[in-house]
């Protein structure tokens, strides 16, 4: 039986699929995707005779037994998700349910729209002596956040933070990021990076809340906050990379001097 591929799509540019994913799509009988996140002009790179489902309106039971189905029949099936599938995702429970039915599965990773958005900012979120960390959340909504995980909390870290799915908390993100970087830290909202219609906006963590309402920002806006990002806006110099400082040697270079 062919395993069923999840494939990440990407934060959105039809470019930014990986080879494998591409080439996982051209291939494929069916194509479950979820059409309230992927770009469709992703879709083009499946044949023209792959059946096409939208996920958007299905429960998981219908999306497993459809891909479970399809896939004991014979056929080639991709779940396609937005951005890499790892990151909220929702792919545990499918791959769950799939292995308690005999299907077997397999994922294909994808390009993230923290990677995408930090691409097209130019920036580097693990600077040298700044930071060395990189988090990635999400603000407590619908869906609850473990208390040990807090926004607040890992604000407070002071690392490089990717903030998803929370342009909708924008009073409660706006604290928490406030309380652990100050409240004219600079925010960088990322709308629908690399997507044709993608924005940036310049914030702080204080004016978060007034500026997604300002902006009409309520949905697939990414939030990139830290020392990395304020570097960055201020165009200050860091301190650089070791690994091409003459006075430093290593596996590949003698130390000059």
């Amino acid at each position: 039986m062919t395993p069923v591929l999840f494939v990440g799509a990407g934060p959105g540019d039809p470019n930014l699929i990986t080879v494998a994913g591409r080439d996982a799509l051209a291939e494929a009988d069916l194509v479950i995707y979820a059409g309230s996140l992927v770009n469709p002009d992703i879709l083009a790179w499946a044949g023209a005779e792959a059946r096409r489902v939208d996920s958007a309106p299905l429960t998981l039971g219908e999306i497993v037994d459809l891909m479970a189905k399809s896939c004991e029949a014979g056929q080639k099936v991709v779940r396609l998700h937005t951005g890499d599938p790892s990151l909220y995702g929702a792919i545990h429970e499918q791959l769950t349910a799939l292995a308690a039915r005999g299907v077997p599965a397999r994922v294909i990773p994808g390009v993230t729209a923290a990677l995408a958005a930090a691409a097209g900012l130019g920036l580097e979120f693990t600077l040298p002596e700044i930071t060395q960390t990189l988090i990635i959340t999400r603000a407590a909504g619908r869906t609850p956040v473990p208390e040990g995980e807090n926004l607040a909390a890992l604000a407070a870290v002071g690392a490089s933070l990717a903030l998803y799915l929370s342009a909708g908390q924008g009073e409660e993100a706006g604290r928490a990021l406030a309380q652990g970087y100050g409240p004219e830290a600079p925010l960088a909202l990322c709308y629908r990076a690399t997507w044709p219609d993608a924005r940036l906006v310049w914030t702080t963590c204080g004016r978060l809340a007034e500026t997604l309402k300002n902006e009409g920002l309520e949905r697939h806006t990414l939030i990139l906050a830290g020392p990395a990002v304020a570097a960055l806006r201020s165009r200050d110099a860091t301190p650089a990379s070791r690994l091409y400082d003459p006075g430093f040697s290593h596996g590949h270079r003698d130390a000059k001097d």
